[in-house]
């Protein structure tokens, strides 16, 4: 796929994980991107690399993203993509050994994985929405959200991190048809179990055994293959309001 090469893209957790593989594909198939993180080390390491630009963003604190998109737009002139993959996954038990669990962790899950899909979105969305329609549909940009199968098959000790990414699939159609008369398409993928930094710290073995609970292919997802996906929503225009599945047919279990 070729994107436009006056195309900017915001990535938000781009510094790793689902979002460094994302912003490269971007970047290889034409736009600049622009990498929202909270690292300031590894953020920058990769703009450079990619020959876009980094902000240092927390994406729960909607006056953090205003300034920094507002300073995408400044710089660029304009936004076309936004890709939510910043997000937190804590886990704990409603009720665990130490008690209740701890609302502060709820909130903050919540906070991170929701409101700052929310936020990003949003705002995005405002400046996207000041574009000159494009050509054929008059589109005026694309937002692509993070959601996971623990919306649907939330995990033991994953009710803080399914609540959140279940909001953001409950989220996903209202916003595409919030912003359908702008010309604005918005979708989530729903990763299974992948590849990200939170998965390459347990041992290779656990790593197998997890892999294993895929029925085809049985083995954690590549982030290249989440990429490829938020590719494939941009270029295709009838992808719109939709949460998409991508995990191998897989269906958790309560542990």
């Amino acid at each position: 796929m070729i994107i436009d090469n006056n195309r900017i893209a915001v990535v938000t957790g781009g510094a790793s994980g689902l979002g460094a593989a994302t912003a490269r594909a971007l970047a290889t198939a034409g736009a600049t991107v622009v990498l929202f993180d909270m690292n300031t080390t590894s953020g920058p390491e990769m703009a450079k690399e990619l020959d876009g630009g980094f902000y240092k963003v927390d994406v729960s604190d909607a006056d953090s993203v205003r300034a920094a998109l507002d300073e995408v737009a400044r710089v660029y002139g304009r936004l076309d993509i936004l890709v939510n993959c910043a997000g937190i996954g804590p886990a704990a038990k409603t009720v665990g050994r130490d008690g209740a669990h701890d609302p502060a962790m709820f909130s903050k899950t919540i906070q991170v994985n929701l409101i700052g899909s929310f936020n990003c979105a949003s705002q995005a969305a405002a400046i996207m929405s000041k574009n000159d329609p494009g050509p054929g549909d008059g589109s005026r940009g694309v937002i692509i959200n993070t959601a996971s199968v623990a919306a649907y098959e939330g995990q033991v000790g994953q009710i803080a991190y399914a609540a959140s990414k279940g909001g953001i699939v409950s989220m996903t159609l209202p916003m595409a048809r919030d912003l359908a008369s702008l010309g604005i398409r918005v979708c989530s993928i729903a990763p299974g179990l992948f590849l990200t930094p939170m998965l390459q710290g347990l041992p290779d073995d656990v790593q197998d055994s997890l892999g294993q609970q895929v029925p085809f292919p049985s083995r954690l997802g590549d982030p290249a293959e989440y990429a490829a996906l938020a590719l494939h929503i941009i270029e295709n225009q009838m992808l719109n309001g939709e949460v998409i599945r991508l995990d191998g047919a897989i269906r958790m279990a309560p542990r």
